[in-house]
């Protein structure tokens, strides 16, 4: 078939390039794993649920400080470090790409009516289906896992960045003009600002889509807690496999009510 054969075109003829960037990318995870699970796991549940106290007020601390406990007392703590890298690496990187697209589309009508089906379409596709592009270029392991959920968490952000741009009132746009105002001056001064609750939203959803694919990554080599739900599978201990499933479930609540209280504190004063 012709897509088979223009994908053993880029594997033969790009592998120098997907062979760098999944170097650079696997010693980025390897290091920062190896790096957080070095840090005594009480001192980073500490400072993990300090630092969501600050972002997020009492409740969401405590929630934080006795999830942490309780996987570390489930000998999960390492697995949650590496869930936690690869998505935050992820969402990082989907952020980095979303929003200057979000960007894009909300200030040009044509680039979104161009490539709003493409984001229709990455949104209806089965989460599997990211990982058959991702293997050939960078092989079973970490990266591939990495980059398909890349893939598969960005359109959130990029949607909604968009959104929230195009939803800023008009009289504040024109007003923006009318002080001469230059574009750079308008959309960095009046637009994002106006639209960061919106665009906040875009990083929650991104980050719990990037979390959802941890246990599908963990089929093409991915650690984590996901791998632990895969191997309680594949040789069916439901107790292990619940308890990583907890897992899964105590850090994307953590992660939600970090983000939601983070868009909380970007929502305008007086907005509801």
């Amino acid at each position: 078939m012709l897509s088979d054969d223009a994908l053993d075109w880029l594997t033969e003829h790009g592998s120098w390039l997907t062979r760098a960037v999944s170097r650079t990318v696997s010693d980025w995870i390897e290091t920062l794993t190896n790096g957080l699970v070095a840090v005594p796991p009480w001192l980073a549940i500490a400072v993990a649920a300090l630092v969501t106290y600050k972002i997020g007020g009492r409740k969401v601390g405590l929630l934080t400080l006795a999830g942490l406990l309780f996987l570390w007392n489930l000998r999960l703590w390492q697995a949650t470090v590496e869930t936690l890298v690869l998505v935050i690496l992820a969402t990082l990187a989907a952020l980095v790409i979303g929003i200057p697209v979000g960007i894009w589309f909300a200030l040009s009508r044509r680039a979104w009516r161009t490539f709003s089906p493409v984001l229709d379409m990455m949104q209806t596709l089965p989460s599997f289906v990211y990982l058959i592009p991702a293997l050939p270029f960078f092989g079973l392991g970490a990266v591939s896992a990495c980059f398909a959920t890349i893939v598969f968490s960005v359109p959130p952000v990029i949607r909604l960045t968009a959104l929230g741009i195009r939803n800023v009132p008009s009289e504040l746009v024109e007003a923006s003009d009318a002080f001469g105002g230059s574009a750079s001056q308008k959309l960095f001064k009046v637009q994002l600002p106006l639209a960061l609750p919106t665009i906040m939203a875009g990083v929650n959803q991104t980050m719990m889509l990037a979390l959802s694919m941890v246990v599908i990554a963990a089929m093409i080599g991915a650690g984590g807690l996901g791998r632990a739900v895969w191997q309680s599978i594949q040789r069916l201990e439901a107790g292990a496999g619940f308890e990583a499933g907890i897992g899964i479930v105590i850090v994307a609540v953590i992660l939600d009510r970090s983000t939601q209280a983070l868009a909380a504190r970007a929502r305008p004063h007086g907005a509801s």
